[in-house]
């Protein structure tokens, strides 16, 4: 999440918002969001519905959740999806940017 804040005026200029869910209580995730002073959206998702909505995936062996990135236009068609194997493969911002530039 830090890649994502670092950049996170790039991507507002591209009308573009971040939305990062979470399996954690609403909580934990406050009390992250206001450590980490995140200017973006943090959802709560204990539950993980909404990771199961995306196919977020879970490898027991690899310590839980793998890291998945999903961008969905304004009228809510994916346009980019990625599912990360292990907790590091994450795409850099510059590759989201070039999605995202007309």
């Amino acid at each position: 999440m830090a890649q994502l804040r670092q950049d996170y005026e790039k991507f507002v200029k591209l009308d573009t918002e971040i939305l990062v869910a979470g399996p954690e209580n609403a909580e934990a995730f406050k009390n992250y969001w206001e450590k980490e002073k995140l200017p973006f959206v943090g959802l709560p998702d204990p539950e993980h519905k909404v990771l199961k909505l995306y196919g977020q995936e879970v490898k027991i062996f690899k310590l839980g959740r793998m890291p998945a990135q999903v961008m969905i236009d304004k009228s809510g068609k994916v346009r980019f999806v990625h599912y990360g194997h292990s907790m590091s493969d994450i795409p850099e911002n510059k590759e989201l940017l070039v999605l995202l530039t007309p």
